[in-house]
């Protein structure tokens, strides 16, 4: 499942890419193998990063020799990497769940080289303080959501870190309701048949892309997208 829109990214072959708080690689992966950059993934759990390199290794053949990929545990407050050093930085559904996010945003405005893209995604504040409603075991379990983000006051915290917006978009808006009924039956969200269904359809569109959930899900994105996109510059000296 792809939050981050790497057109809109502006990634290129060859680029230095970080991805911050990376889970199971999802972006990590598909930068490499998709667009030959070279991907690091951060992430302080060790069982994703494992995920992240199993998930990683049956598809390094298709990706160019001359990039590379590399994963590391670290924290994203105390980033083992030297000033300026990538091109690109993505931090996709990782801030809400960060006492100190804005402590991660400066470290991401320093590993940044001046002129280079940045995209953060959160989840939209309407659909999560819905399934803050319907479930409090959603966002209190241990490595949940602390907050929900105001979009504009995101943006707003985030330029003041040397950042310049220039694009947003929404994402994931067909698994809007699969979280609301997660959250509605959630002491039975494993064996409730209703969401058992609607997941196999979220795998089939993860999978085998349809015309039709493709063209549903981007009709409603900017209506009830899950996760809101966006995407920023770090200014140049002047």
């Amino acid at each position: 499942m792809q939050t981050v829109d790497y057109t809109r990214l502006g990634l290129r072959a060859g680029d230095y890419v970080l991805d911050l708080g990376c889970g199971e690689g999802r972006h990590a992966i598909t930068a490499h193998v998709d667009r030959d950059v070279h991907a690091f993934g951060v992430d302080l759990c060790m069982d994703d990063l494992q995920t992240t390199l199993e998930k990683f290794e049956p598809l390094a053949e298709h990706a160019s020799e001359e990039a590379g990929f590399a994963l590391s545990c670290a924290n994203a407050l105390e980033l083992p990497f030297a000033d300026n050093t990538f091109d690109k930085v993505i931090c996709s559904e990782v801030l809400e769940h960060i006492e100190d996010w804005r402590g991660v945003l400066a470290e991401i405005e320093r590993v940044l080289k001046p002129g280079g893209s940045f995209c953060a995604s959160v989840p939209r504040t309407w659909p999560e303080k819905i399934c803050w409603a319907f479930s409090s075991e959603y966002h209190e379990v241990k490595g949940g959501h602390l907050r929900i983000f105001d979009a504009r006051e995101l943006r707003s915290e985030i330029e003041s870190h040397g950042f310049r917006s220039y694009y947003r978009h929404w994402a994931h808006a067909l698994h809007t309701p699969f979280w609301w009924l997660k959250c509605m039956f959630w002491d039975t969200r494993d064996s409730n048949p209703v969401i058992r269904q609607y997941h196999k359809l979220l795998v089939w569109d993860i999978i085998d892309q349809p015309w039709l959930t493709q063209a549903t899900e981007k009709a409603l994105n900017p209506l009830m997208g899950k996760s809101v996109v966006m995407y920023f510059h770090k200014e140049k000296p002047a």
